[in-house]
C-alpha cells in the first residue's frame, strides 16, 4: 500500500526506522506508533518509499 498524504508517509518512516532499530520505539507516538505495531518492516518500506512530491500535506476525509 502506497502513502497517500505526506502525513502517512512520514509516520511509515517514522515507523520503519524503529523497526530497523536506527531509533528507539519509546519515540513513536500516534500513528507511527500504530504503524510499528501492525506492519511489517516491507510494508512499511513499500508506504515511506513514495515521492513526497506528489502527495498532499494531509488527506481529505
Amino acid at each position: 500500500m502506497k502513502a497517500t498524504s505526506k502525513a502517512q508517509q512520514h509516520a511509515a518512516g517514522a515507523a520503519l526506522s524503529a523497526k530497523r532499530g536506527e531509533t528507539k520505539v519509546s519515540d513513536l507516538k500516534g500513528a507511527s506508533r500504530e504503524m510499528y505495531d501492525s506492519m511489517t518492516e516491507a510494508e512499511l518500506d513499500e508506504m515511506a518509499s513514495v515521492k513526497a512530491s506528489r502527495l498532499p500535506e494531509h488527506k481529505d476525509e
